[in-house]
């Protein structure tokens, strides 16, 4: 079996109607080592976060996605946020977080306030406050469990600053070299 190098050539074919242009471009690939510990890191996080979820789930009634929601609101301030800062704390699409405030709004979780603001606000009600007060510390016991005691204070403080500077790349990578958002077909 042939070994892929970690970056390789290819023809590319350009062809218009006028010409023929052909270019060389360099695409870059990880080596075994690399593809290894990126597949392994995305199978420890799918793995890590279904299991979180599934005890949310099995033990309190709530989804991650729930959990996520009554964590915001729940480390704000005041127990409420603006629609929009709470997508943009969740990085979830608007319909996305409408559509999951409904559900969690008629289990009476949350519930929506107008405001003198374009969007709603979102408020923890009491039954959202006594759900998070009920699951939270078991939910960060497992994370000590699965997570924190796992890796040990040297490890969690290299993944820390290692996310730190994933952060800062995508960060960068947005500002400068990021292809604008495809807005539909031609």
């Amino acid at each position: 079996m042939c070994q892929l190098t970690s970056r390789i050539a290819r023809w590319v074919d350009v062809s218009t109607r006028s010409g023929r242009v052909v270019l060389v471009v360099d695409e870059p690939w990880l080596d075994d080592d690399e593809q290894k510990t990126w597949r392994s890191y995305l199978l420890m996080r799918r793995t890590l976060e279904a299991h979180l979820e599934r005890h949310l789930q099995r033990e309190f009634g709530l989804s991650g996605s729930d959990f996520e929601i009554l964590v915001n609101l729940s480390e704000s301030a005041t127990g409420r946020m603006r629609a929009f800062e709470l997508g943009e704390a969740t990085q979830w699409e608007k319909s996305r977080l409408s559509h999951h405030l409904t559900r969690m709004e008629k289990r009476g979780l949350i519930r929506r306030e107008a405001c003198h603001a374009r969007y709603p606000e979102i408020v923890l009600t009491d039954q959202g406050m006594k759900a998070i007060k009920a699951c939270a510390p078991a939910h960060a016991a497992r994370v000590r469990d699965l997570f924190v005691d796992v890796l040990g204070p040297e490890r969690m403080a290299a993944l820390g600053q290692a996310s730190n500077d994933v952060l800062e790349a995508i960060d960068q990578h947005e500002k400068t070299s990021c292809p604008p958002e495809v807005q539909g077909l031609a």
